[in-house]
């Protein structure tokens, strides 16, 4: 295993994988509320689960280069087609699990809650949302980890992150240097696994549920 370009450029690896790290949250922050949007009306509004559903499974089966060359005309390359491209493959992820978390919440706890005089923003932000956040959590897991595989695939559209510096190895045909961004893409992976799992753990439904099982 040829290590040499992680060895003699391990500044440069390190700034591509925070700057890969940034590209990825960004991409996430940005996914997240809209999923809140479509998970919420797919939830509420009951005939919409499907169709929503399976318009976002359906989005994320275009293949990406596909969907890259189909934006570049209009946007060009660079960070905007590549936040077009992060933003759509992710609602899959965040939807499903946003709505699959709001319908795990027991119909019985909402009715109880709104017996006590609250009214339906109260019901959402205080019983509801928590009580499906550990499966939300998972979901947001899911997505980034899908954000962070697929950000490699954007180097190619001059993007930035590890991608970027995969494809300038394969250009040059430096294995090497390759290998330094697939190993840095998977480190970023695992760390980022690890303290989402943390996260989901910390969660006031998780802490209640391990209390009760302990």
């Amino acid at each position: 295993m040829d290590l040499r370009y992680l060895r003699e450029n391990t500044d440069v690896v390190w700034e591509k994988m925070l700057e890969h790290l940034s590209l990825s949250l960004t991409a996430l922050a940005i996914a997240l509320p809209l999923a809140i949007v479509l998970g919420v009306l797919a939830t509420r509004v009951r005939w919409l689960t499907t169709p929503i559903v399976t318009a976002v499974s359906i989005l994320y089966t275009i293949p990406s280069f596909a969907f890259m060359a189909f934006l570049i005309p209009e946007f060009g390359i660079g960070r905007q087609p590549a936040m077009i491209v992060l933003v759509t493959y992710a609602q899959l992820f965040l939807v499903r699990n946003i709505v699959a978390g709001l319908k795990s919440v027991d119909p019985s706890i909402l009715e109880a809650a709104r017996g006590l005089g609250m009214n339906e923003a109260q019901l959402f932000w205080k019983v509801w949302l928590p009580l499906a956040t550990p499966v939300i959590v998972a979901g947001i897991r899911t997505a980034l980890l899908a954000i962070i595989a697929m950000a490699t695939l954007i180097g190619y559209i001059n993007a930035g992150g590890l991608g970027e510096l995969m494809f300038a190895g394969i250009g040059r045909d430096y294995p090497s240097q390759v290998l330094a961004g697939v190993i840095a893409v998977a480190a970023l992976a695992t760390v980022t696994d690890l303290v989402m799992r943390a996260l989901e753990l910390l969660t006031p439904v998780a802490r209640a549920r391990r209390h009760a099982a302990g």
